[in-house]
Formats: C-alpha cells, sequence, structure tokens
C-alpha cells in the first residue's frame, strides 16, 4: 500500500481515490507528524514551501518520493536523501509562464506602462512604440518553459536562439553565452535556481547586451544580479521586466519599483488559475506508475 500525503484536503479532492493508495493530509510547515504519516511513501509538496527539517525527514523511513508543483526545486535536492526520488511540476506552468514572458516583453516595447499611467492622469500621451516581429531573442533555459517560449517568440518572428546546460539539436551551450549575449535584443532567463544558475546573469553579461535590450526574467530571481540590473536599467541602456526578484518582494524603496523601462509582476508566470487541476493530474498519474512499478515522470534526482 502507497501512503500519500497531502498539503490541504482540496488537493487531495481534486485528486480522487486511487486504487491501492492511502491518503492523508499533512502540512509539514504548521501540523507536527503523526505516527500515519511516518508512513508517507509520496510526499506531495505545495506551491514554494522547502523541504521538512531534517530531523523530520530522518523520521520519514518509508520515503521514496516527494513530487513539487513548481519547475524549480532550490533547496530540495540537498535536503533529501539519494535514495528518494524528487519530481518537478514540469508542463504543469510552461505555457503559462511563456506567454508571460512575452507579455512582458511586448508591454515594455509597446509602452504600455507609461499609457497605463497616462490614463490615469486622463492624459493622451502618443509615444513611438517598437515592434517585437525583427528582435533577436536569447532564452536561457530549454526545459518545458523554454521550449515554450521559444515557440511563441518564433511565431511573432524573432530570431531566436535556446542556451541550455549541453550542447545538442537546436541548443546552444551555456558556455557560449557571453558570446552571444552581444546580438540580443531580448535576453529571457528561464532556468531553474541551482548552484551553477545563481547570478548567472551578473554584471559582466549584461554589459555584453546592446543599447535599449530587454531582460525578462521568468525563473527564480537570484539568476539575474539584482545590483548589476539595476544599475543598468537606472543609467536608461537596458529595460527589464522582472516576474521574479532577489530578494522577493523587492524591500519598499527599492529603484525597480519605479525607475523608468522597469515592469515587474508578482511572481503570477505560472499562476494561471487552473494550474492545481494540472497539479492534482500529474499527482493521479505518478501515483498510479508508482503503484504500478512504472518509471515516474519528472525526476529530477
Amino acid at each position: 500500500m502507497i501512503v500519500a500525503t497531502f498539503p490541504d484536503h482540496a488537493l487531495a479532492q481534486l485528486v480522487g481515490p486511487v486504487p491501492g493508495v492511502q491518503v492523508y493530509e499533512w502540512d509539514w510547515r504548521h501540523q507536527a507528524l503523526s505516527e500515519e504519516v511516518e508512513n508517507t511513501t509520496f510526499l506531495v509538496s505545495e506551491y514554494a514551501p522547502g523541504p521538512p527539517d531534517p530531523q523530520v525527514l530522518s523520521v520519514l523511513a518509508a520515503l521514496r518520493v516527494v513530487q513539487l508543483p513548481s519547475a524549480g526545486y532550490a533547496g530540495w535536492t540537498d535536503a533529501l536523501p539519494d535514495a528518494i526520488a524528487l519530481c518537478n511540476g514540469r508542463s504543469i506552468h510552461g505555457q503559462s509562464t511563456a506567454e508571460a514572458a512575452v507579455t512582458g516583453v511586448l508591454a515594455l516595447l509597446r509602452g504600455i506602462p507609461d499609457s497605463v499611467v497616462a490614463q490615469q492622469r486622463e492624459s493622451w500621451a502618443p509615444q513611438d512604440v517598437e515592434q517585437l516581429s525583427g528582435k533577436r531573442v536569447v532564452i536561457v533555459g530549454a526545459g518545458d518553459i523554454g521550449q515554450r517560449i521559444h515557440s511563441l517568440f518564433t511565431a511573432f518572428g524573432c530570431s531566436t536562439v535556446s542556451v541550455g546546460r549541453t550542447e545538442r539539436d537546436g541548443v546552444v551551450p551555456v558556455r557560449e553565452l557571453a558570446a552571444i549575449t552581444s546580438a540580443a535584443d531580448v535576453l529571457v532567463v528561464a532556468v531553474p535556481l541551482t548552484e551553477d544558475t545563481t547570478d548567472l546573469i551578473d554584471a559582466a553579461l549584461l554589459q555584453r547586451l546592446p543599447d535599449h535590450a530587454i531582460v525578462a526574467n521568468v525563473a527564480r530571481g537570484p539568476v539575474v544580479n539584482t545590483a548589476a540590473l539595476t544599475a543598468e536599467v537606472a543609467s536608461g541602456r537596458l529595460r527589464t521586466y522582472l516576474d521574479v526578484t532577489d530578494p522577493e518582494p523587492l524591500p519598499p524603496g527599492h529603484p525597480l519599483w519605479t525607475l523608468p523601462g522597469s515592469l515587474l509582476t508578482p511572481h503570477t508566470g505560472g499562476g494561471e488559475v487552473h494550474w492545481r487541476s494540472r497539479y492534482a493530474d500529474l499527482i493521479r498519474e505518478q501515483l498510479i506508475r508508482l503503484r504500478d512499478g512504472r518509471a515516474l515522470r519528472n525526476v529530477v534526482r
């Protein structure tokens, strides 16, 4: 019998009954460990919490799988023993996040933030705008989200290059990122946060971007060096769309709240209203696969 623990009743209800699976509700952030939960084999996470404390994990001797709803998994790989499979939420948020990236870039090109301010003032304020078609786009990240971003920008008539950890068909290796950045009108960041990607977009890389380029981050805040990006935007040389920040949220008074050329959204890239239903579908499939001895999806470690 598989014992699955869910962080809340609503998510367990969305998944529904799965033959051969016993379900319990347990949110490790707020609830003590019960005797039933100690037998957990499949641990379901809510969005964004860190892993349980090491002493709690040490009690979960039967734990075999942790399922996350997010594409990122920062903090989990170090916390979990090697014998426990860690699965992410690949495919749940991909299309929504890709649309967010394109929306943010389009908004900056079309001067939408300035038009919103003018509308609030009841001021008719024409301005020169840019089209997306023909822009040279570099996408840092070639997973599910990165692939979907690539497809959308290509459909708009952009010249699009994807960058990944390793070279493969249609993907440039990350070691060439600095070389191709100098030709990017738009740099989109869509990679998981790891030791290798922390501060990946640093001051040196930002300085290679052409004047008036746009940096769009729909990954995690620490992938982009906030101080370096702020300096470039403050100078008027670069523009930025940030769905994520470092720190998150930015403190009151931070320049990126109000700088011209800076557009912020509060980490809503993957927050499309039906994401929990897609997460429930993935959990149900994973439980059936585990029960039947088949390979799990989205194993990241």
